[in-house]
């Protein structure tokens, strides 16, 4: 099998995974807070993986190698879990749905000048073809929800959050190379990780309030940290190396199809043929995006 399918296989694994995590995520909401709950993830994560790295003397020597570029990669990574929960106190679910179908966009312009790659008009109307396929999946094939559509604080937070997504993939693609062992790549972003949201904890005086997780909670959690935390990064890292930032993160206009189809499977949600219409349209932009050249 070529690289590159491997890479892609590794995109579509790693976006059902974090399309999962909605629902996982909507089971601990309200448990504690959000930005708490992350860092503990993050934290758990570590802990799972810390054995792998620990022992073994030429991971262990190549972990401060790395770190420098991983608070870079982790940085971006934390910005937009930040960003997120921040902007959720002051915004919907169905705004931040809408405004993160710009992160393929914004990675294609970012691509212009990280990597001198160019947009033409034909990509240009498959990236707006993307945003308005995933917009009627997400706002239930509703026009009238588009239309009440207004933007505020929240709005322009996650924005900034969107923003920090697509500089992710171009970061780990400038600063990681093929060469590099993934295992300690992954080890090195969740502490860069757990550096920044502790941070961010501290400046924005956060509890931490993890004893109020119940046993029944930890069914959820254990499927974010590895599932979405552990697993998506290993699979993401790997295929940005390949794929590049432009084509991964074309992969997005799929996730709110995917949610529906998960809330279909295992919460008995309908699909209309409106959002039917908008996932087949989703899935046609990012087969188009993906066919092209960089």
């Amino acid at each position: 099998m070529q690289q590159s399918t491997k890479a892609h296989i590794y995109v579509v694994i790693a976006t059902i995974f974090i399309a999962g995590s909605f629902l996982a995520s909507y089971k601990l909401s309200s448990t504690i807070d959000a930005i708490s709950l992350t860092l503990y993830r993050f934290v758990l994560a570590l802990i799972f993986l810390s054995p792998l790295v620990i022992f073994n003397k030429n991971r262990v020597k190549a972990v401060p190698k790395f770190l420098p570029k991983a608070m870079v990669i982790s940085l971006f990574y934390s910005l937009y879990f930040i960003g997120m929960f921040k902007a959720l106190e002051y915004t919907t679910v169905l705004n931040t749905g809408s405004i993160y179908t710009l992160v393929p966009l914004m990675t294609a312009i970012l691509c212009i000048f990280f990597f001198k790659e160019k947009i033409v008009l034909k990509q240009l109307f498959v990236y707006i073809l993307g945003i308005i396929s995933t917009c009627v999946v997400v706002f239930n094939a509703d026009f009238s929800l588009f239309l009440s559509l207004s933007l505020n604080r929240g709005d322009i937070v996650f924005l900034i959050a969107s923003f920090s997504m697509a500089l992710y993939p171009i970061f780990i693609k400038l600063l990681y190379s093929k060469k590099d062992e993934l295992l300690v790549l992954v080890f090195a972003t969740l502490f860069g990780g757990v550096i920044w949201m502790s941070l961010t904890m501290q400046i924005l005086n956060i509890s931490y309030e993890w004893d109020k997780l119940e046993l029944n909670h930890y069914y959820s959690l254990l499927y974010l940290i590895v599932g979405t935390t552990i697993i998506t990064l290993f699979l993401y890292q790997k295929a940005t190396l390949v794929l590049g930032a432009k084509k991964m993160m074309a992969y997005i206009y799929l996730n709110p199809a995917i949610v529906t189809i998960i809330m279909f499977l295992f919460e008995g949600q309908t699909i209309s043929f409106g959002v039917l219409g908008g996932i087949l349209l989703s899935a046609f932009a990012t087969i188009i995006i993906l066919r092209q050249k960089s």
